[in-house]
């Protein structure tokens, strides 16, 4: 999901699906014909390009990719697990990007699902989409079996609590391989104390953990997008390559990971189940 006001130059397409909650809007992007933008309630939760699925529209996004991206050998295969579908932007570049790559994919909403299957092209076969709850999906699932877990869960524009927990990290980490990465997109506001918390959360259960996100995000200017890495492996995510790779792009992101991220969630608390009631 990406933060941010609702779209305002949007042109519909005849896709309009309604649940209890939402409506969802598959629209025409008028700046790139190409590009379609899922909207839940006319806020925008995805990008995708149906005649280039490595483009990549979202900052946020680009810097998930960034990582994965450095993270293993250019155009290796990798198994993933996404929590979190909309119009399955990640899925659609890994397996652009990485042919053969099994991936699966949680999404929550029978209607996005039932949507994005109508509209917008079809996926490879390795990539498999599955309707269920995230937590609950990452306990089914077999210990070292992922290379790659990429969560984008959000309720209400939230992140539902029991994907924030100490506990559901633990799981995720036994589902990644001892070399995985985990990455989180998180929306969050001034003073990020959200951020901070899910620093120290994984902080409690991985041997690496780094963060990406607007410069103007970390200095307090702004409500935004960060994404979180982790890996079970200390030394394990590509600190140096990611901050040259997350700078150089056309939203310049920066890095914090180590002295700097100890700087940035000093004082913040792991959040448990028990926190959470």
């Amino acid at each position: 999901m990406r933060a941010g006001a609702a779209r305002g130059r949007a042109v519909p397409c005849p896709a309009v699906d309604h649940d209890d909650t939402e409506t969802l809007e598959i629209v025409v992007d008028p700046a790139r014909p190409s590009g379609r933008t899922l909207l839940a309630d006319g806020v925008e939760q995805s990008y995708v390009d149906v005649a280039d699925a490595r483009y990549l529209h979202f900052e946020y996004v680009r810097r998930i990719a960034a990582a994965i991206d450095l993270a293993a050998p250019r155009g290796a295969a990798l198994t993933a697990l996404h929590l979190g579908g909309g119009a399955l932007t990640l899925p659609r570049w890994l397996a652009s990007t990485r042919p053969g790559s099994a991936q699966r994919v949680i999404e929550r909403d029978p209607g996005v699902v039932e949507l994005v299957r109508r509209k917008l092209p079809r996926l490879p076969p390795e990539v498999v989409v599955a309707l269920g709850d995230a937590r609950e999906a990452v306990a089914e699932e077999p210990s070292g079996t992922y290379d790659v877990v990429v969560a984008d869960v959000y309720r209400a524009a939230r992140m539902p609590p029991q994907v924030a927990a100490v506990e559901f990290a633990a799981q995720v980490a036994r589902v990644l391989r001892p070399d995985g990465l985990y990455l989180i997109n998180l929306t969050d506001l001034p003073p990020l104390a959200h951020t901070r918390s899910q620093v120290a959360t994984l902080r409690a259960v991985f041997a690496d953990v780094c963060l990406v996100a607007d410069r103007r995000m970390l200095r307090g200017r702004r409500y935004g997008n960060v994404v979180l890495a982790a890996t079970p492996t200390a030394g394990r995510i590509p600190v140096i390559r990611l901050a040259t790779r997350v700078a150089a792009d056309p939203v310049p992101g920066t890095v914090l990971h180590g002295a700097t991220l100890d700087a940035f969630a000093a004082g913040a608390h792991p959040v448990t189940d028990a926190d959470l009631g």
